[in-house]
């Protein structure tokens, strides 16, 4: 009998669970870059708040990325399957639509240190989903790292809401749920869109979600009014456009990329050191920090952490204790 934990997959079945490569020197260096820019996404959102409100600061964000990636997806376009067509939809939009609203929405009331450091529960969905959805295999140590994680969470936002959750439920929430998004995006880029480059996967996936957020923008949105009356809008716009180039469209291809050579685990393991960089611009920006959070994102981290033990390790080390 095998030791390993698992669970049923109601939704989808795969024929074969992809290789996953372990990493080497070079897939931590690119998960380093990954994790100083995504780090420094949650103040770019704030500073582009100053003058958008939230759905304009999403649309823009895909929009930008949209534009900068069209001529590599057009290139692409002719490659693809029809029978495919929806599994870029899907990424475009649990990669990158939503969540960019979801950030924005939470963003309006929620601190950007407060963001980046929930947003480390992603692997913890990762995991979640790949067992559930996707049929990974993992153990006992694993879902308790999940239930760590989540009680690291909770106490966060208990201490950031001295000693109420009231105040920070709602907007955590939408950071919650973008973390969702973005394990359903890695774990089928992983195991449907395998076969294609990361150029092509990023580019295709904002094929879908860019006209309508443009069309958004310019008809239905009140962004030329602010960009013409309000002062400092176009400092606001450059902040979203260098998060828009470096930390979306650039960005996602490298991670897609990452994602294809190790595993979808590893990728999301990006979000552990990401609260350190997200903390550290909000302590530059005059957000409050108080002592007590440490405690608390020591234990997300530790959840995140055992929650992302590989189960051939965790058996190894069980047999281990039993001799």
């Amino acid at each position: 009998m095998h030791n390993s934990f698992s669970l049923s997959r109601p939704f989808l079945v795969m024929s074969e669970i992809k290789q996953e490569n372990k990493p080497v020197f070079k897939d931590w260096l690119i998960l380093i870059a990954l994790m100083l820019t995504w780090g420094s996404s949650f103040i770019l959102i704030k500073k582009g708040l100053v003058s958008f409100d939230n759905f304009e600061v999403g649309a823009l964000r895909v929009s930008i990325s949209f534009l900068v990636l069209l001529p590599f997806a057009l290139k692409r376009l002719s490659k693809i399957k029809l029978r495919n067509f929806h599994l870029f939809l899907i990424a475009g939009l649990t990669g990158n639509a939503l969540p960019a609203f979801l950030f924005a929405t939470a963003q309006t009331e929620l601190d950007s240190l407060m963001a980046g450091i929930l947003n480390s529960l992603t692997p913890l969905f990762t995991l979640l989903l790949g067992v559930w959805l996707f049929g990974r295999r993992t153990h006992f140590l694993n879902i308790a790292g999940v239930i760590i994680g989540f009680l690291g969470a909770v106490g966060l936002l208990y201490a950031a809401g001295s000693g109420s959750l009231q105040f920070n439920f709602l907007p955590a929430m939408f950071v919650i749920l973008a973390t969702i998004c973005y394990a359903v995006n890695m774990n089928l880029v992983k195991n449907y869109l395998a076969d294609y480059d990361s150029v092509t996967i990023a580019s295709l996936a904002f094929v879908f979600i860019g006209l309508p957020a443009i069309i958004f923008l310019g008809f239905y949105s009140d962004f030329w009014y602010r960009m013409n009356h309000i002062e400092g809008s176009w400092q606001s716009l450059g902040y979203i456009a260098i998060l828009s180039v470096f930390g979306t469209a650039l960005a996602i291809i490298v991670h897609f990329w990452l994602i294809k050579r190790t595993s979808a685990l590893f990728a999301s393991s990006v979000t552990y050191l990401m609260p350190l960089v997200s903390v550290a611009w909000g302590i530059i920006d005059g957000e409050v920090f108080k002592l007590s959070f440490l405690l608390w994102i020591m234990i997300i981290l530790i959840g995140v952490y055992a929650a992302n033990r590989p189960s051939q390790r965790i058996s190894k080390w069980a047999n281990r204790l039993k001799n």
